[in-house]
């Protein structure tokens, strides 16, 4: 009985062989499912499940629609109990991957290629990037920065764009695959802090009360006491 923790790494090399270049990001939630994985190729999103012989089809309907509305493409990559009826719970767009254990490996099979999902959301598919990396799409289509605004309201406004013709679909999917590919999680903390830090000092530029530029201040320092904490915990992690 093959489970989800041992399918996972010989899919990863699979799916590098089958796609070439391509970038893996795992349980990444989407709504109110999570999706198992994410794999960013250069021009697109693709939503993984894996159900393992030892899973169940009991979420997979609520999944479905997650999984539709959020990525360009979805597979669903089965254990060899499910091969047979797979293509009964998920629609005919998704494609099936089958894996099986023969002679000591993996044993990966695409039974069905995936089409376009017909549900998804820009404004869905945005999510997966931080606020930083929005703020690059913006900034690369002359965009408003909206910098007191938040994350949902920034990846309306570029689904609009999107939507309304002003930003070329093809070239955002790419632009967002581009992104993913060059995120750098040992340095979210500094990204993340650099940019609220950013987003302090334009208000504290703004602003004329004296009591709010002591609180904007004292913001400011926090973002920066709590980056050199994270710093030296990590530089202790590595000795």
């Amino acid at each position: 009985m093959l489970r989800d923790k041992e399918i996972r790494e010989p899919l990863f090399d699979f799916l590098e062989e089958t796609y070439g270049k391509i970038r893996i990001i795992e349980e990444k939630t989407m709504g109110k499912s999570r999706a198992d994985v994410v794999m960013v190729t250069p021009d697109a999103l693709y939503g993984i499940e894996i159900k393992s012989d030892a899973d169940t089809y009991a979420r997979l309907a609520r999944q479905v629609k997650d999984y539709d509305m959020y990525y360009d493409y979805n597979f669903v990559v089965v254990g060899t109990s499910h091969a047979f009826h797979i293509r009964e719970h998920v629609p005919q767009h998704w494609g099936v991957i089958t894996v099986e254990f023969v002679a000591d490996k993996f044993d990966f099979y695409i039974l069905r290629n995936p089409e376009p999902s017909p549900k998804m959301e820009w404004k869905k598919k945005l999510e997966i990037l931080w606020r930083s990396e929005l703020a690059r799409l913006q900034e690369l289509h002359r965009m408003p920065k909206y910098k007191e605004k938040s994350k949902a309201f920034v990846t309306g406004k570029i689904a609009e764009r999107i939507t309304d013709g002003k930003i070329d679909e093809a070239v955002c999917g790419q632009q967002v695959s581009e992104i993913l590919m060059e995120r750098d999680y040992n340095t979210v903390a500094e990204d993340l802090a650099a940019y609220r830090r950013g987003e302090i000092a334009k208000k504290l530029e703004q602003e004329e009360d004296p009591a709010r530029q002591i609180a904007l201040i004292e913001k400011r320092e926090a973002a920066k006491r709590n980056l050199r904490g994270r710093t030296r915990r990590r530089r202790r992690r590595k000795l």
